[in-house]
């Protein structure tokens, strides 16, 4: 992170030495190099830091919510419907302030997302819900798509930059618009993170722990749509990043659980969107690239590298077997020196062990024993016997 925002605020026309960036950061002095780091590359930098922990985040929660690593935002309708909300005015030459945008966006992504849980049954399945989801997202961009058919010249090149995830010309302002919706996602992410945990283990495992597995996918899906429409309001879908940084997480952590996964998800994110921006303004120079462009060309492979190398699969955790599991040791006497031979039996006597405590069964008797003795335990020598004491009755007892 460190290295992508030193070269996002050094490189480019002008050249800023390293040297002289902390002048032109803290004096202001309103030279040239003063002015683009501070106006210029500055809050572009700050704004990709910011969309990226966003999308990373969003990205974890939906992995962990449907237990599937392909649950990203452009398979559930949710980017795209947050596209849609935005796009729609701008085509239709509808005059809406900057600040009415993150609500367009807000109410787009909850329109993909209730269209894709309602068509699944209500998250009755994950894997309905990410089938239903990515039918819906195709659904939506076809949408964009007659949009885009009926826009002009000007509008369509601005809707194309804008469907691709550009971080051009972004100012303070752009910045500013982010933070009361991160200050309302934050508190849900907390209190959303320790739920992520429990539906790993399944929905009947979630509903005998108490938590209503059906409830908490909706709760988790309205996170991801705070955390994801006000970034595609201001810098459109910047693509897979939801996708990569979830898998990057677990790699960084492959032993733990979604609540350490999340900050880690939020950082990598961030670096994710740093760093695509950088060749976004550089590789083609003077004419600047979407960044989401970038995402797209190296996210999706990355992450499939990661997902086939098994590091961060999500899904259930694996048990370990208990030490009191019933069963039958093939080899009692090296493992239980209790467990000898039986005398009586002429054979070993296997051990049984039943939560925790150990037992002695004792085999079968001979063809040869009384009728009555056939299949009854039969108690270790020196031992009281576990069965009750039968009287005898009157015909025995002459």
């Amino acid at each position: 992170m460190a290295a992508a925002s030193v070269c996002a605020l050094t490189l480019g026309t002008p050249y800023v030495p390293l040297h002289r960036l902390p002048a032109a950061l803290l004096d202001g002095d309103g030279t040239l190099a003063g002015i683009v780091v501070g106006e210029l590359r500055l809050p572009r930098l700050a704004l990709a830091l910011l969309a990226g922990a966003c999308l990373g985040a969003a990205g974890l929660v939906l992995q962990e919510a449907l237990r599937n690593p392909l649950a990203v935002p452009e398979m559930l309708g949710v980017s795209s419907g947050a596209a849609l909300g935005v796009a729609a005015p701008l085509v239709l030459a509808v005059a809406v302030p900057a600040a009415v945008q993150p609500l367009l966006a807000i109410g787009g992504a909850a329109l993909g997302g209730t269209l894709t849980l309602l068509a699944a049954g209500l998250g009755r399945s994950p894997s309905a819900v990410l089938l239903t989801g990515a039918a819906v997202a195709a659904a939506l961009q076809a949408a964009l798509l007659v949009l885009m058919v009926m826009a002009d010249q000007l509008d369509l090149q601005l809707v194309y930059r804008y469907l691709l995830g550009s971080l051009s010309a972004r100012t303070w302002d752009d910045v500013t618009g982010l933070w009361p919706w991160l200050l309302v996602a934050l508190p849900a992410l907390v209190l959303c993170a320790p739920v992520l945990s429990v539906l790993r283990l399944g929905d009947a495992d979630a509903e005998a722990l108490g938590v209503r597995a059906r409830r908490a996918r909706f709760a988790a899906l309205a996170v991801a749509v705070v955390l994801i429409a006000p970034v595609t309001a201001v810098c459109g879908p910047v693509a897979w990043v939801g996708f990569l940084a979830p898998h990057l997480a677990r790699w960084a952590l492959p032993a733990s659980d979604a609540v350490r996964w999340l900050p880690w998800s939020a950082a990598w994110g961030a670096v994710v969107v740093a760093v695509a921006d950088v060749p976004a303004r550089l590789a083609l120079a003077p004419v600047e690239t979407p960044a989401g462009a970038w995402t797209a060309l190296f996210g999706v492979p990355a992450g499939v590298a990661l997902l086939r190398s098994g590091t961060g699969r999500p899904g259930r955790p694996r048990r370990r077997p208990r030490a009191g599991a019933s069963g039958v040791d093939r080899d009692d006497s090296a493992e239980f020196p209790a467990a000898g031979r039986d005398p009586a039996a002429g054979g070993a006597v296997p051990a049984v062990r039943d939560a925790g405590t150990t037992t002695r069964r004792t085999p079968e008797p001979s063809a040869g024993a009384p009728p009555g003795d056939r299949g009854r335990p039969r108690a270790a020598p020196g031992a009281p016997s576990p069965l009750p004491r039968r009287e005898p009755r009157a015909e025995e007892s002459r």
